[in-house]
């Protein structure tokens, strides 16, 4: 027995040794020390040509595509080579100075960098990847899926200064084996990047919640699952849409959330619908009033955040207004593609904006 575990031992070394060597990141840093290595190669042959600032697209490429933990020894690397090249260097002048300096403040940077990223373990091209397809994938709940004959419902989002991440996002879900369409809409306290991270957090969980719950019991979850999260900026409003999609019937809730506006077709006349509950995260037992109506044919309900209808200089009350008025100008007798055109029409481009519009032909 003793005899036979020191080969198994070195063998699983090996094979672990192995993995590691062919892994994608050991791969990329076998082509940069070659390119370096290229390059120290030219700037020792041909000084008057080869400058020594070339050193920093390696540097560069490092930093982009290097995990924490290679980087720092590669930065190294770079630096002894730029000590050795300085041998070749036909004479020590001011800007040969200032081109050293710059390199040496360029591998700081980046070894600093490198600091910062080794609490998420990965390269910085990596890490943002990773942050694009986690947005990609939460985000992808607000897609709504397919409805039945007759229903149609579209959503349309804008972030803060037009960057990808936002606090307002919405859900939605058609259950398995259920009739029903269920629609949230939220907004997260804050704007922007800020609340982009705290919104991709909670878009995940209650995507996990709508739809696997009765519809009572979302909205109460969801303050459950923000008061345990004790985040300084801990609330949200929401609202909760739940659609019979057989008989057009509906219930609707809101956490502290302007009104959603329901379009009747007999009048043509739009109409405040729901009776606000406090917003998410702020009370530990509360309760969410129920507001039910029929979605009949020709129909259609409006959920907004309240960067459509709220900004600094004017009045909530008046933005509803004029929110309505554009809806019943942009949406008169065509609903498709209606959601993109109301967001267009409303709201700053310096606060996140989430609609959607769900409507019955």
């Amino acid at each position: 027995m003793s005899q036979t575990s020191g080969p198994r031992v070195r063998s699983r070394s090996a094979r672990a040794f192995l993995r590691r060597s062919s892994s994608p990141e050991a791969r990329t840093l076998r082509l940069l020390v070659v390119f370096s290595l290229v390059i120290a190669v030219l700037v020792w042959f041909l000084p008057s040509y080869a400058p020594l600032t070339l050193l920093i697209l390696p540097m560069l490429l490092g930093s982009l595509n290097l995990g924490p933990r290679p980087l720092p020894w590669f930065v190294v690397f770079l630096l002894l080579l730029l000590v050795l090249l300085l041998a070749r260097q036909p004479e020590i002048n001011p800007r040969l100075v200032a081109a050293i300096g710059v390199i040496f403040a360029a591998g700081f940077i980046i070894l600093l960098t490198s600091f910062r990223r080794s609490r998420l373990g990965v390269g910085g091209a990596q890490g943002e990847s990773m942050l694009v397809d986690l947005r990609d994938r939460i985000l992808s709940q607000s897609s709504i899926p397919p409805l039945p004959l007759g229903f149609h419902a579209e959503t349309a989002l804008r972030s803060a200064g037009g960057t990808p991440f936002a606090g307002d996002f919405m859900v939605a879900v058609r259950p398995k084996d259920d009739t029903r369409l269920e629609v949230a809409v939220v907004d997260v306290s804050g704007k922007g990047e800020e609340a982009g991270t705290r919104a991709l957090l909670l878009a995940g969980a209650l995507g996990g919640l709508i739809g696997a719950l009765p519809p009572a019991e979302f909205l109460p979850a969801a303050n459950d699952y923000l008061l345990r999260q004790d985040w300084e900026e801990g609330f949200a409003t929401a609202i909760h849409l739940s659609l019979d999609l057989t008989t057009g019937a509906y219930e609707m809730r809101s956490a502290g959330h302007p009104p959603a506006a329901h379009r009747a077709a007999g009048s043509g006349r739009w109409s405040l619908r729901s009776d606000p509950g406090p917003a998410l995260g702020l009370l530990d037992t509360t309760d969410f009033p129920v507001t039910e109506g029929v979605l009949r044919s020709g129909d259609a309900i409006l959920l907004y955040t309240d960067g459509l209808v709220e900004t600094p200089d004017k009045d909530m009350n008046l933005g509803i207004d004029r929110m309505l008025g554009q809806a019943d100008q942009l949406l008169r007798g065509d609903f498709e593609g209606g959601a993109e055109r109301l967001i267009r029409a409303l709201g700053s481009r310096y606060d996140d904006r989430a609609l959607a519009l769900v409507y019955r032909r």
